[in-house]
């Protein structure tokens, strides 16, 4: 008898994860590595929120269990801060609050999913999707976009790819790892053709304060109203507000899923931490300035970032158009000598990198795309340049 189950030991590592923290432990023993896996701010979190986390630890309140799908104020608040940003109407029956947005996507599969429903999977995709719906004991149903696409995935793609099993769409934009960000026309579409399929859409929606230039966030449940019954939205504090080690995301979804989601998380964790919520409090009821601050500042380092990779031979780059990542193509230096070495993948070629240049990437078969990369610019300027310079010189 084995000693651990068939379904966890299939568990993929988290390759973002994995290769942030063999930087971290590098430059721990003193190695200059500069990593570009992180998927974070590097900027605080602003120190109003901070404060009202650290109120919260006196309240006695504060260290008994509350409820289950999270503080009624704060439900309230995710309620008002989504009809201010989205425009989305919801209540606080269909907001449970969950330990950071990758809870929310793992319970919101395990209360749609049953044994054999497929889910349709845009790729390049998040290292966490297409586990949580195996957990779930779905089926992920890739669906592969490239740079000539925009990475975004077509209705004419969705429908070739449908049968009678299919039971949700996975949609995230802006993307990771790609940083696209769909047209509203195109997420409007997706989504009219997700209601005629009668198909659920669950729709990332973490990183909507981040996108550049004339790319905006749309969402597709208030582009597409009759969707609202079928549609699960996902969402957090961590990247607008710089708190993803606060662990703090949400689900807003139907109130029959909203209270199977509940149901399941009274016997996972009980609720979530209530320092966290009384700090995601704050951070709802406040402005958006630092959000601002930081959108400004990736938007300048997302351009500096393609720039130098666009000036490296054999490396095709879009502009990223949100999020905070670049996603490469490095196909055409694949096979080729590289110090001493002919990677003929992306995931030799990261470790390479790492190796030779002391710089951490992400090779894209975690994302289900072999060939390119993902490197985050959420990093220090200087430290951007001279990570890219590294990266530069070894690839010349």
């Amino acid at each position: 008898m084995a000693r651990v189950s068939r379904k966890v030991s299939a568990i993929t590592e988290s390759a973002t994860l994995a290769v942030d923290a063999k930087a971290k432990a590098l430059r721990a023993a003193g190695e200059p590595v500069i990593g570009f896996g992180a998927g974070e701010p590097d900027f605080p979190t602003p120190p109003h929120i901070v404060e009202a986390a650290i109120a919260a630890c006196a309240e006695p309140r504060n260290h008994h269990y509350t409820p289950t799908p999270g503080l009624p104020e704060l439900r309230a608040a995710v309620v008002a801060k989504t009809r201010r940003d989205s425009g989305f109407e919801r209540d606080a029956s269909h907001v449970v609050v969950t330990n950071g947005a990758k809870q929310a996507v793992a319970e919101a599969f395990q209360a749609l999913l049953d044994p054999g429903d497929e889910v349709l999977l845009p790729a390049p995709y998040w290292t966490t999707y297409p586990e949580a719906i195996a957990l779930a004991d779905g089926t992920p149903v890739v669906l592969s976009t490239d740079q000539a696409s925009g990475f975004r995935v077509s209705v004419e793609q969705l429908e070739a790819a449908w049968t009678p099993r299919t039971k949700a769409l996975l949609f995230v934009s802006p993307g990771n790892p790609t940083g696209a960000v769909y047209p509203p026309a195109e997420v409007e579409a997706i989504g009219r053709w997700a209601v005629e399929r009668g198909v659920w859409v669950v729709t990332d929606e973490i990183y909507e304060h981040l996108t550049f230039a004339d790319h905006r966030f749309t969402s597709m449940p208030v582009l597409v109203p009759e969707l609202a019954d079928t549609c699960v939205v996902l969402n957090g504090v961590s990247k607008t507000y710089a708190m993803t080690g606060w662990r703090l995301g949400w689900i807003i979804a139907p109130p029959d899923i909203a209270a199977a989601v509940t149901n399941l998380q009274s016997h996972v964790c009980s609720n979530v931490d209530n320092v966290a919520q009384r700090a995601a409090l704050a951070a709802l009821h406040g402005d958006l300035d630092a959000a601002a601050t930081m959108r400004h500042a990736f938007e300048r380092r997302g351009r500096t970032m393609h720039e130098l990779l666009a000036a490296i031979p054999g490396v095709r780059c879009r502009p990223p158009e949100g999020a905070f990542y670049c996603f490469p193509s490095f196909v055409a230096l694949l096979g080729r000598e590289v110090a001493g070495s002919t990677p003929t993948s992306t995931l030799e070629l990261a470790e390479l990198v790492l190796d030779e240049a002391r710089v951490a990437i992400v090779p894209g078969e975690a994302f289900g795309a072999p060939g390119y990369a993902r490197l985050s610019f959420a990093l220090a300027d200087e430290d951007l340049v001279e990570g890219l310079e590294r990266l530069g010189k070894l690839l010349r």
